[in-house]
Parts: C-alpha cells; sequence; structure tokens
C-alpha cells in the first residue's frame, strides 16, 4: 500500500510538472506572436497583455495572465540558477538561499500587482506593511535570527550543500540551507531539520582529510619483530589495494598491550565520506595478510593444550624492524594519532 502511494505520488508530480510547463510554453507563444494572432483593441488581449495598458480589461484574465507571468519567471530563473550552479564544487547554498529569495519576491510583487487590478491602493499598503513590519519584527526575534544566521553560513562558508558536518551527534550530509532551516540527512536517509540559529556548535568534516584508524591485535608469543619485518614489505603495497586512501597507510606501533593480544594501530588519510569504508577495507588487507604469513589474531579463549612454538625473528628481520619503526615514525610525524572525538 505504502508503495502504491509513493509510485501515485511520483506520477502525479510528474503530471503536474507536465501540465505547469505546457501552460507556460502556451502562455510564452500566446505573449509573444498575440499581437499577430487577436485584434490589439480586443479585451481578452488587453487582459492577457500585462504590459499594455490600453482599454478596458477583463480582471480574471488579468490576474491568471499575472499569476502565470510572475510564476513562470521565477521558477524558469531557479531552474537556471540550479543548473548553472551544479558542477560547482562550492557555493550551491548561496544559489540556494538566492532561489529562495527569488521566490518570496516573486509571491510577493505578484500579491501587489493582484491587489491593484482590483484597485487597492497599494502605496497605503506599503506604508501599512512598514509599520506592520516593525511590530511584528519585535515579536519575530527568532525567525529574524534564523534568516541572519542563514545568510551568515552562506557568506562565511561554514559548510556547503554536499559537505558532511556533525551537529549535538548527528552526523550527516547537508542536504539543503533554506532561509530559516538547514536540511541533514544520514547514512540511513534519516533527514535532521535543524533552525540556523541552532547551528552553533558544528564539525565540518569535509574540509581536511579525515583519519582512518585500524587496530589490530596479534598474540603475544608472536614476535613483534617479525610481524614488523613482514609489515615493511607488505605496506606500501595497501594504498594500492585500496584507492580511497589519499595518504599512508601508516603503521603506528603498538596501540595497547590487550587481555589477550597485544594491539598494532594503522592508520590513513581519507575523504570522509569514504572514511568508514576504508577503515573495513584495512581490516580485511591485514586480516588476509596476516592468515598469509602465518601470523595469528587471538580471541578470548581458555587453553588446555601445551603452548604452542611461535617462530623467532632473524637478525635480518630484527635489523629490518627496527629500520621500519623509525621509518614510520618519520613519515607519519604530521599524521594525527590516537582517539579522535568520538561520533
Amino acid at each position: 500500500m505504502e508503495n502504491k502511494l509513493k509510485n501515485f505520488k511520483i506520477t502525479f508530480d510528474f503530471v503536474l510538472k507536465c501540465v505547469g510547463l505546457l501552460i507556460m510554453l502556451v502562455y510564452a507563444i500566446l505573449m509573444a506572436f498575440g499581437s499577430f494572432m487577436f485584434d490589439p483593441l480586443s479585451m481578452f488581449w488587453r487582459s492577457l497583455n500585462i504590459f499594455g495598458n490600453a482599454g478596458e480589461i477583463n480582471i480574471v484574465i488579468r490576474v491568471i495572465s499575472y499569476f502565470i507571468f510572475f510564476l513562470s519567471a521565477s521558477w524558469i530563473i531557479r531552474f537556471l540558477l540550479k543548473l548553472a550552479s551544479k558542477p560547482l564544487k562550492k557555493g550551491k547554498a548561496f544559489v540556494d538561499i538566492f532561489c529562495s529569495l527569488i521566490k518570496c519576491a516573486a509571491i510577493i510583487v505578484l500579491a501587489f500587482f493582484v491587489l491593484r487590478t482590483f484597485g487597492v491602493d497599494t502605496t497605503a499598503i506599503l506604508a501599512g506593511i512598514g509599520i506592520l513590519g516593525l511590530v511584528v519584527g519585535l515579536g519575530a526575534q527568532p525567525l529574524i535570527a534564523d534568516i541572519l544566521a542563514g545568510l551568515f553560513i552562506v557568506f562565511e562558508k561554514l559548510f556547503d550543500i554536499g559537505d558532511i558536518i556533525v551537529v549535538d551527534g548527528f552526523r550527516g550530509t547537508v542536504k539543503e540551507i533554506g532561509i530559516r532551516t538547514t536540511q541533514i540527512v544520514d547514512a540511513g536517509g534519516n533527514i535532521k531539520i535543524i533552525n540556523n540559529s541552532n547551528l552553533k556548535t558544528v564539525i565540518n568534516m569535509t574540509n581536511q582529510l579525515s583519519l582512518a584508524i585500524c587496530d589490530i591485535g596479534i598474540e603475544y608469543g608472536e614476535s613483534l619483530e617479525r610481524v614488523e619485518a613482514i609489515l615493511k614489505t607488505n605496506l606500501p603495497l595497501i594504498k594500492e589495494a585500496i584507492p580511497d586512501i589519499k595518504e599512508g597507510p601508516f603503521y603506528k606501533g603498538v596501540a595497547e598491550l590487550g587481555e589477550s593480544s597485544v594491539v598494532i594501530r594503522f592508520v590513513a588519510n581519507c575523504e570522509e565520506g569514504s572514511k568508514y569504508q576504508v577503515e573495513r577495507d584495512m581490516n580485511r588487507y591485514f586480516k588476509l595478510l596476516f592468515d598469509k604469513n602465518n601470523i595469528n589474531i587471538p580471541f578470548p579463549q581458555v587453553v588446555v593444550n601445551q603452548p604452542k612454538t611461535f617462530n623467532g625473528a632473524t637478525k635480518n628481520q630484527e635489523s629490518d624492524a627496527k629500520e621500519f619503526v623509525d621509518e614510520q615514525k618519520t613519515v607519519s610525524k604530521g599524521i594525527a594519532d590516537g582517539e579522535i572525538n568520538n561520533i
């Protein structure tokens, strides 16, 4: 039932857009060639042509003409602006704000033209709106704060549409920045709508490369130097195997002496959008690498048999391990380490 309603809504929206485009096309043709198609003194043409003032007009036709003209002009301008902004990586938020202002302006101007058609004195209305706006403004401070905050977000480039941000523990991609609210969609498709003035603590995860951390445990009886010597040979191959890695991966040494394992850490820099996939890919790669070289990844268990005899490191492996550890400390000196903000 839910799918049927969804399909009906999609079909209805499509039909509605087609009808709207057809009306706009017919109106554009009439406005372009109406002077050749109709008698210039006919009431229909005088009423339809909003740029003409001569003679008596039909109010209903003139009002309909105003609606089609202003709403069509607003839609075309907004469509062209959004189309032009598609290739841009930044600045889409500014286009969205500008489009919202154009839409509001079109509705306001339309209202004034319709009122003038009915003989209402719009000058007096403007004066009244100024006084009313002052009164309403005093009671609409939250709304004004949201609008100003939205403008500051856009002009100060705090974040843009498509950026991944964290707001009060909610992590998601910015879907829309409006005049009053900002919409953020998480990985599950859930949309959080937040008033712009409430976006006080925002973490923009997109501006810089993000840190992917991979912690893997090895058995206490395993030779750490043998493992490090193996890593020295295979670590450069991981970036080729995982294209999403921008820098690294780097071996950061022993992160923890756990209850049943020695935990060693690897880090890599990548785009925020691919961070978790990079961590999963690194886990897979190291698991396969350790299996291939008989390096056990332990799990909690009770040992009732004779302890296993582990392979010791050769002199060459000890030398390679020391050289590898020193090299990794040098090349990853500027890379963050340890736990970052838990999200």
